[in-house]
């Protein structure tokens, strides 16, 4: 069934295995917490969205602590495992495209899962900002090896250029993946190719590189 707001809602789970139980809990906490973030996220939402009872939620992550937590390590691990493997390829220009159609493929159906790691509502000291730190420093390291790369080989060798064109990676991949999360019947496909479509306008000629 689904709520005025068009979020399903699942009606029971009893007779469920525990692990797809605790699955479906953790998809029904990560689009809350996508969502409104860690400070608003409510555990009785994501109970009615799982189909379960509000305890059980207990039962399985003791805490919303510990329930926020699981799906902030879930959803980094899967982001980070994606821009690692996306980067064995060739070291030459595709290697931007090839990190974000791994971005995009990996959201797919999960979009939310970008705001957890970047999640400002998450409080500033303790397991979960240190976690979030984690994830956010590996991606950023990724990141930035990318850009170095592509700007070695452009001949560019400032370093403060680095950093900004780093800056400006990170700020054009949150701003593709915070418009995705309002037009979510756009595929990870659609969104590689109109990507694709934009850089080509913007930078001409980087498609022969």
């Amino acid at each position: 069934m689904s709520n005025q707001s068009g979020t399903t809602r699942r009606v029971g789970t009893k007779g469920m295995p525990r692990q797809e139980r605790e699955r479906l809990i953790l998809d029904a906490a990560a689009e809350e917490f996508g969502r409104k973030g860690y400070a608003r996220g409510s555990t009785a939402e994501v109970a009615a969205r799982a189909g379960i009872t509000k305890p059980m939620i207990y039962e399985y992550f003791a805490s919303k602590d510990g329930l926020y937590l699981t799906c902030l390590e879930r959803a980094g691990t899967r982001l980070v495992d994606a821009v690692r493997s996306a980067q064995q390829g060739p070291s030459d220009l595709t290697r931007a495209a090839r990190t974000l159609e791994a971005i995009f493929r990996t959201l797919e159906s999960r979009v939310y899962e970008w705001t957890l790691v970047y999640d400002t509502t998450v409080p500033a000291h303790g397991p979960l900002h240190e976690a979030a730190a984690v994830h956010r420093r590996e991606l950023n390291r990724l990141g930035a090896d990318g850009v170095g790369e592509v700007l070695g080989l452009a001949r560019a060798g400032d370093p403060l250029d680095a950093d900004l064109a780093t800056h400006l990676w990170y700020g054009n991949v949150s701003a593709a993946v915070a418009w995705w999360q309002h037009r979510p019947e756009q595929s990870a496909a659609d969104m590689v190719a109109r990507f694709e479509r934009i850089f080509a306008v913007l930078y001409p000629g980087t498609a022969d590189a």
